[in-house]
């Protein structure tokens, strides 16, 4: 799919090596907003570019790009979470985010002041355009994995503030190094168990759900199709990027290698 002015809106990356069961999902690296959309956020530029620092998970596309290594197929969102967020629930009634003004499409900021105005008619628009391509293509893939395999992997690759937002529902600001974010039918145990086995040899100090809880499910299997597993990986932005620029530390690749590394044991790669 790509944007009226011609940009991708999500990539499609096939694996590097013989393909496997796993689809990696990244869906909040990136801060471009279509010229279209950028009418409809309140915030001037110096209020935006601020915002789009805090909420952007920096650099994930890279930070994960070795799941096609490992033969897995990414998906990558190449438009900013702050025009559609397609890791939330598009039904706000069934959205947690969506009582500070997150849900599919964000009204507030990370600190509750406006974002953009609420009308029904334009929030269906961006749905429309932007949401439901985007899940479209992600179901495709899902399915295509699952026909050929028999099964699916999702890894949902995020990254967190190593200070929490005031958005955020979990304020410790004793945070890990790795939340690992399960859901109760999706995620085996053992993958749990595994994952942060790893992730602790690799010195990483992680937590099960913890700030963040939950891992996507396209809605088609969620709840009712196992051969569908997912595990959400966030990673705290402090161990590979300096939170006050976004720029990425000198460490990096090493730290994209602890992660691969890790992921690969425990799923056996």
């Amino acid at each position: 799919m790509t944007s009226p002015a011609g940009r991708a809106a999500f990539d499609v990356l096939g694996p590097s090596t013989a393909a496997r069961p796993i689809v990696g999902h990244v869906p909040h690296s990136s801060v471009h907003i279509p010229p279209g959309e950028r009418g409809g956020i309140l915030l001037d530029d110096a209020a935006l570019a601020a915002e789009l620092l805090r909420l952007t998970d920096f650099h994930t596309d890279r930070q994960f790009a070795w799941i096609r290594d490992l033969g897995g197929t990414l998906l990558v969102n190449r438009v900013s979470r702050l025009v559609v967020d397609p890791e939330r629930f598009p039904d706000d009634a069934r959205e947690p985010m969506a009582g500070v003004g997150q849900g599919a499409v964000y009204t507030r900021t990370a600190d509750g002041d406006p974002l953009r105005a609420f009308d029904a008619d334009e929030r269906a628009r961006l749905m429309t355009r932007w949401y439901e391509p985007y899940h479209a293509a992600l179901e495709g893939l899902v399915a295509a994995t699952i026909d050929e395999f028999g099964a699916c992997l999702l890894l949902d690759a995020h990254s967190f503030a190593t200070i929490p937002l005031p958005s955020e529902p979990d304020q410790d600001p004793a945070r890990p190094d790795v939340c690992l974010g399960t859901d109760p039918f999706h995620t085996p145990r053992a993958l749990v168990a595994g994952l942060a086995a790893a992730l602790a040899e690799e010195g990483l100090a992680v937590a099960v759900n913890r700030p963040f809880s939950g891992s996507l499910v396209p809605l088609r299997w969620y709840g009712v199709d196992p051969r569908v597993r997912s595990i959400m990986l966030e990673v705290r932005r402090g161990t590979y990027m300096d939170e006050r620029t976004g720029e990425p530390l000198a460490g990096f690749e090493a730290a994209a290698g602890r992660l691969r590394r890790a992921v690969a044991r425990a799923i056996e790669v």
